[in-house]
C-alpha cells in the first residue's frame, strides 16, 4: 500500500495543475496562482514521501515530471495567455498563443532533468517551479501596474523568451538542500534565505505585498545564481 502513497501525492499535483489551468483560462488568475502553490506543496511532499518510505521508482520519476509539466508549465502559460488578452487592442490576438512556448520549454527542461546526472545537489537551468511562481505572482501581483504601460506586451514577450532560455540553459543554480547546517559550504543558501526573509518583512506578508514578494524573490534567486556562477567560473 505504501508504495502508492508518493504517486498519489504526485497525482494531486497533476490535478492541481489541471485546476489552475482551467481557472487561468476563465480569467480567475488569483485562484490559479493559489492552486499552483498548492501543486508546489504536493510536488515537495511526493519526493519526501518516496524517500521516507523507501519506495522510489522509475514510474514515480516519470509521473512527477508529467505532473510538473502541467502545474509548472501549462498553468503559468495559460495565465500569461489570458493576461495578454488585455492587450488585444495593441496586437493580433494570435500572438497571445506564444505564451505556450513556455510550456514547451518547461517540458524540455524536465526531460533533460530526468536524464542529467549532474543535477543531484543543484540545478542546471531554471527549475520549473521557480519559473511558474515567478510568472503567476507577476501576473497577479503586478496586474494593474503592467496594464498602464503601452509597451508591456513586448516586455512580457521578451521576458517569456528569457524564461524559455533560462529553463534549458547550462547555467548552474543552487538548490535549497542542506547536507549540514553549518555556514561553510552553505553561504549562498543562507544569504538567499536571510535576504528573502528580510524582503518579506519589509514588504509585508499579506495580500498583494506577499505575492509581489514572491516575484522579487524568484528574480533574486536567478540573479544570485548567475552571479555566483560568474564568480566561480575560471577567468
Amino acid at each position: 500500500m505504501k508504495k502508492h502513497i508518493p504517486n498519489a501525492i504526485t497525482c494531486c499535483n497533476l490535478i492541481s495543475g489541471c485546476i489552475a489551468t482551467t481557472l487561468a483560462l476563465y480569467g480567475m488568475t488569483p485562484f490559479a496562482f493559489i492552486v499552483i502553490i498548492v501543486g508546489a506543496v504536493f510536488d515537495f511532499f511526493d519526493g519526501m514521501a518516496a524517500r521516507l518510505l523507501h519506495v522510489s521508482s522509475p514510474i514515480g520519476k516519470e509521473l512527477d515530471s508529467l505532473a510538473d509539466v502541467v502545474t509548472f508549465g501549462v498553468a503559468p502559460s495559460a495565465m500569461l495567455f489570458t493576461y495578454l488578452g488585455h492587450f488585444s487592442h495593441a496586437m493580433p490576438r494570435w500572438v497571445d498563443f506564444a505564451a505556450f512556448l513556455m510550456a514547451a520549454f518547461s517540458a524540455l527542461r524536465l526531460a533533460k532533468f530526468n536524464l542529467d546526472e549532474r543535477q543531484t545537489v543543484g540545478f542546471i537551468g531554471l527549475p520549473t517551479p521557480a519559473n511558474a511562481l515567478f510568472w503567476s505572482s507577476l501576473i497577479v501581483g503586478w496586474e494593474y501596474e503592467m496594464l498602464v504601460l503601452p509597451s508591456m506586451p513586448v516586455i512580457l514577450f521578451v521576458l517569456m523568451l528569457l524564461s524559455c532560455y533560462l529553463l534549458v540553459s547550462e547555467i548552474p543554480m543552487f538548490a535549497l538542500k542542506f547536507k549540514t547546517w553549518g555556514w561553510r559550504g552553505n553561504e549562498v543558501k543562507y544569504i538567499f534565505v536571510l535576504s528573502s526573509v528580510a524582503l518579506f518583512v519589509c514588504l509585508g506578508v499579506a495580500g498583494v505585498a506577499l505575492v509581489r514578494g514572491v516575484t522579487i524573490v524568484v528574480a533574486w534567486y536567478v540573479a544570485l545564481s548567475i552571479f555566483v556562477n560568474y564568480r566561480q567560473s575560471p577567468s
